[in-house]
């Protein structure tokens, strides 16, 4: 008999789990791993045990797909194995259940979406930085090497770490990288403002 199996992650010791437990155990999860640690940390004890633990048949239910996955090939990498194994997953906010073949399709469908999502967002950063670069603005822009800046930006945007183990981490204080966040943030916007201003036409039909 198929057996739903919670797992919850928090990034940092100091966070919560039991909004994440009450879900969990609300979908009908007897049993629950759960670990706090990054989720680009390649050690995760109890998802292991939880690896270790579920046979064929079973579901995996998580409150969202971040919770298991830290990347867009982690999640192919898992959806290849746990097909293989027969064992299903279930994301609550995200209402993905692979044990039919149109979740299945949904789940990877999400990690796409997630991972081109973010690759938009860089894209139309950069054109910001380059249209106000162009007109000769700086916009204010802390004196930070702009690499360190970056990488910050990315680890924020990417990971599951809290702002200040991401300033600890690239060496940029915790006021200046939200200074950059913003700057980034206006950039873009006044990129898609561009977009409609100057729409690509498509092509005449004949």
């Amino acid at each position: 008999m198929s057996e739903l199996i919670g797992y919850a992650r928090v990034s940092s010791r100091d966070q919560n789990l039991d909004s994440q437990l009450d879900m969990l155990k609300a979908a009908g999860c007897k049993k629950i791993f759960s670990d706090k640690t990054s989720g680009i940390t390649e050690s995760r004890p109890d998802w292991d045990r939880l690896i270790q633990y579920v046979r064929p048949g079973d579901v995996i239910v998580v409150v969202e797909l971040s919770r298991m996955t830290r990347s867009l090939t982690h999640l192919l990498q898992l959806s290849n194995e746990f097909t293989a194994k027969k064992i299903n997953i279930k994301s609550l906010r995200e209402s993905i259940d692979t044990t039919s073949a149109s979740g299945r399709a949904f789940f990877l469908m999400m990690g796409v979406i997630n991972q081109l999502e973010r690759e938009l967002k860089s894209e139309r950063a950069e054109a910001g930085r380059k249209s106000a670069k162009a007109r000769g603005r700086t916009g204010g822009r802390p004196r930070t090497d702009e690499k360190k800046l970056e990488q910050a930006k990315i680890l924020y945007d990417n990971s599951d770490y809290t702002a200040a183990e991401v300033c600890k981490i690239s060496g940029v204080g915790r006021r200046t990288l939200f200074r950059y966040l913003e700057e980034i943030s206006k950039l873009e916007l006044e990129a898609k403002e561009n977009e409609k201003l100057n729409p690509v036409s498509g092509s005449e039909v004949i």
